[in-house]
């Protein structure tokens, strides 16, 4: 009798767990066939025809890293994102929520959030783009580039995702159904295609032509455009521009082996300044700093300060709406008026 109802429980186990692990294997699946599908797009109907050696260079490279990171992961036993979600779906600002479809609906767009919020961050902070560089150091971009991501900034993104399943308590379905939209997504922007009504499609969601500039040379360009499903957070936080790159990878940096980017990924190389971009940004930022002290009263001790917030402000100004869409041309009226106050500030 104990024998077979345990040959039931395992039995019931068993069939219990058949649909995950099917609904993960079904995943895994998707991503193969879609990686697939893109690179036959890309070598029949590329948007831009690319160097074969260099593309067979940065998918060989690509897809052993991929291979090495799933390896690294399975060796360490990191806790899967959805073992977290099994312990913590019913806890978490979500768990309230009675209607499933509405709620698996806000777990998809609040990972999004997440995600873009993370990407930010990797662009904001040195210590994340030490890592993060990685995935920006490709040349050519190409489905593959998706899987181009160092280890240390998996492990870091995973402990964020896990960290916001916690506090939001999505569950299972939700975080599977969101890593495979994102990666599907991921593979699709990264892909070296084009179509028509692709901007129309941008308006919602982010494509090939809006991505591409997240990986110029110019880091006032590649400091945009994070988002990973929607652009909506793009525009909603006024990160978004939409133009064609001149080039695309890191100034200065080579195609790299295998070996030689996971060596890339730790090695020191803080981001450039931004200003460097635009010479014409110096004396602006330097005017803007002199009233800043001239608001205090010339007290000394905040000079650091005053031009840190002068260079942020005219950077943002430089960049945003239509002036980064005009290649980083200055409003010649905000200039105008400044001088104008200048000069009357001098005069009085």
């Amino acid at each position: 009798m104990t024998q077979t109802m345990n040959a039931s429980m395992n039995l019931f186990e068993a069939i219990a767990s058949w649909p995950m692990i099917t609904s993960f294997d079904l995943a895994g699946f998707t991503l193969l066939m879609f990686f697939i599908i893109l690179s036959a797009i890309e070598a029949h109907r590329p948007r831009k025809k690319l160097p074969k050696s260099n593309l067979k260079n940065s998918y060989r490279v690509n897809i052993t890293l991929l291979l090495f990171n799933s390896l690294v992961l399975s060796l360490l036993s990191v806790s899967s994102l959805l073992v977290v979600a099994e312990h913590f779906s019913g806890a978490g600002i979500l768990s309230g929520m009675s209607d499933s479809l509405i709620k698996a609906a806000l777990s998809l767009i609040v990972l999004d959030l997440v995600f873009y919020l993370w990407h930010k961050a990797c662009h904001d902070f040195d210590v994340l783009w030490l890592f993060h560089k990685v995935h920006h150091s490709e040349p050519y971009l190409n489905a593959s580039t998706a899987y181009r991501v160092h280890i240390l900034e998996i492990l870091a993104a995973t402990l964020i995702k896990a960290l916001s399943i916690v506090i939001f308590g999505f569950d299972k379905a939700s975080v599977l159904a969101y890593e495979l939209l994102m990666m599907l997504f991921v593979m699709f922007h990264h892909a070296n295609i084009a179509f028509s009504r692709e901007k129309d499609l941008g308006y919602l969601f982010i494509t090939p032509y809006l991505h591409r500039v997240h990986h110029s040379t110019v880091r006032a360009e590649h400091d945009r455009n994070y988002g990973a499903v929607f652009s909506i957070w793009d525009r909603l936080f006024g990160t978004l521009i939409e133009l064609e790159p001149k080039q695309i990878g890191l100034n200065s940096q080579p195609p790299l082996t295998f070996f030689k980017l996971l060596k890339f990924g730790v090695t020191s190389e803080p981001k450039a300044n931004p200003v460097g971009d635009i010479p014409e940004a110096m004396p602006m930022i330097a005017e803007a700093a002199y009233f800043r002290a001239e608001k205090r009263g010339f007290e000394p001790g905040n000079e650091m300060l005053d031009w840190l917030e002068a260079e942020r402000e005219v950077v943002r100004n430089a960049y945003a709406g239509n002036a980064i869409k005009k290649r980083f041309r200055f409003d010649i009226g905000t200039l105008l008026k400044l001088s104008l106050k200048n000069n009357g500030a001098m005069q009085s």
